[in-house]
Formats: C-alpha cells, structure tokens, sequence
C-alpha cells in the first residue's frame, strides 16, 4: 500500500515522504526496484550571497515540479550532513539526495524542465568539476529505507575509484536493475 503524505510548510516549502513497499515472491510477483541519485557540486559564493540565493530559488522551483511529476519519492535534507572530503574543495559545498520511480523518469527530468534551465545556469552559480570529479552518481535500491547519506558518499566513492558499474552508475554508462548495461532515454 503507497502512503503519501505531502504538507506546504509555512514559507512554502515541501516536506514530502512516500513509502513504497513491493514484496518479491517466489512465483516471480510484484517487484519494482527504485532508483537514486546523489548530486555534489560546489557554490561560487557563500550561501547568502545574492548569486547563491538565485540557484535556491531555482532549486526550490525545479523541487515544486519534482513533486508534481509524481515520479519523485523521497528527497533527503541535507541540513544536518557532516560533508564528505570531496565535498570541502572549493567554494561552498551543496548536496542533494533523493528517490525516484524509475531510471526513465529521472532522466527525462533531469533534462526537461526547470531542472534543464538550472543546468543552463549551472556556471553561473557552481564551481567547474574537476577532473574526477562527477557531479551526480546514481543506484538502484529495493526499498526507501534503503538509501541513506552513508550509501550515497559509499557509492560516490565507488564509482570515483572504480568507474561505472551496476552498483554506482551516470546517465552515459548505466545499468537496468538486473545489471545489465542500459541506454536510458
């Protein structure tokens, strides 16, 4: 059974849980495999510097519509994150994990939408990867409960060292939840 619970903060804010719970049974039922992402990047300014206070709004807006997709399960706060090593390079480190329906839907989010025109800006606010340096990774996961902020550095790391594989994995090179290679689209 999905349970949704979706409320508008006071300044207009989303708090959004989704809890999807699939049992695999032994005749080949009901499974349904969710798919992750973790993204790292790194402000030019200090987090109130106007130029800063532009890529929030814009993030607040490309989460509206993430909601609203309906493909969005679960989005993690960052707020309490001791940051990873990675993280503390230049600039001021911001970091995003959430839960998505599929690999399909991810995508076709990532490059559409507001979430387009935020990557059309992205020089504008985030410092350029360096060489190495991926800004996202993503992963398949049974359950919600399954992704935490430990996963997410775990994987990140995985793949800066090892490339990608089924078990840490970008747009250019991924896997279907079986493990096999995958063009998403």
């Amino acid at each position: 059974m999905d349970e949704l619970k979706l409320t508008l903060a006071e300044e207009g804010f989303f708090t959004f849980s989704l809890e999807y719970i699939y049992e695999k049974t032994i005749d080949g039922g009901l499974f349904m495999a969710l798919v992750a992402i973790y993204t790292i990047g790194s402000l030019n300014h200090p987090y109130d510097h106007p130029i800063s206070r532009e890529f929030y709004e814009m993030g607040y807006k490309v989460m509206r519509q993430a909601f609203v997709s309906g493909d969005l399960i679960e989005e993690f706060s960052s707020d309490e994150v001791l940051f990873p090593e990675e993280a503390k390079g230049k600039g001021y480190p911001v970091l995003t994990l959430t839960v998505w329906k599929s690999l399909q839907s991810l995508h076709r989010f990532s490059y559409s939408g507001k979430h387009s025109q935020a990557l059309r800006k992205r020089s504008r606010w985030m410092h350029p990867s360096e060489e190495k340096h991926l800004s996202y990774v993503v992963w398949w996961a049974d359950k919600v409960k399954d992704v935490s902020w430990e996963e997410a550095f775990k994987r990140y790391n995985y793949y800066i060292q090892y490339g990608p594989t089924p078990f840490a994995f970008d747009f250019k090179h991924s896997f279907d939840e079986k493990g096999d290679a995958f063009l998403v689209k």
